[in-house]
């Protein structure tokens, strides 16, 4: 018996469901449904019986709840051997690597940061993009006409940063401005206007 509490005190502090744990749980909850249905066949008041349907389904709750973290232990344990036994069995290289090898399971992130200054984390894999000579054609058609200054179209549309034509550069003020706001001021809009 001395064991069996000090085995149940070691367990308190022990993550997971252990087995002196689990049988302390379900002693307890058995002499918790003893005492239910006693005093249900003592008073006959159906608080008792509610208390006793209550007591049983936390009961199985905490049992089911246990039996899947257990199982959850067993995959992480399993899954964990695998990646030692892989990790000793072959050093990968990334010249002899095969589709299916280790490398192409790990996957390593590299952190690119894009035009507005925003970091995305992106995997090697998307980073070994080979551009065809299509792409290299249309990038080059894109560049040149920036440098001109003229809007082109491609397969995708126009670039959308020059003015398409007939468009207005005038802006108007709304009306319910007054001469100072949060938007700015009236000889602010004024500049907007003049350009």
């Amino acid at each position: 018996m001395a064991n069996f509490i000090t085995n149940l005190w070691e367990a308190v502090f022990t993550p997971g469901p252990t087995p002196t744990l689990l049988l302390a749980t379900n002693i307890t909850f058995g002499v918790l449904q003893l005492t239910l249905a006693g005093l249900l066949v003592a008073t006959y008041s159906i608080h008792f019986f509610i208390l006793s349907i209550l007591c049983a389904g936390l009961w199985w709750a905490i049992n089911w709840f246990a039996h899947e973290l257990q199982q959850a232990q067993q995959k992480e344990a399993e899954a964990e051997r695998i990646r030692k036994s892989r990790s000793t069995d072959s050093t990968p290289k990334k010249s002899s690597s095969q589709p299916g090898d280790i490398a192409d399971d790990e996957t390593t992130e590299t952190e690119v940061e894009t035009a507005a200054g925003v970091k995305v984390n992106v995997s090697n894999a998307e980073l070994d993009f080979k551009p065809t000579r299509e792409d290299e054609q249309i990038r080059s058609k894109i560049l040149n006409d920036f440098k001109s200054g003229t809007a082109s179209t491609t397969s995708a549309g126009t670039t959308g940063l020059q003015r398409s034509v007939g468009e207005s550069r005038h802006r108007n003020a709304p009306s319910d401005l007054t001469a100072s706001t949060e938007f700015g001021t009236d000889s602010e809009w004024i500049k907007v206007d003049e350009e």
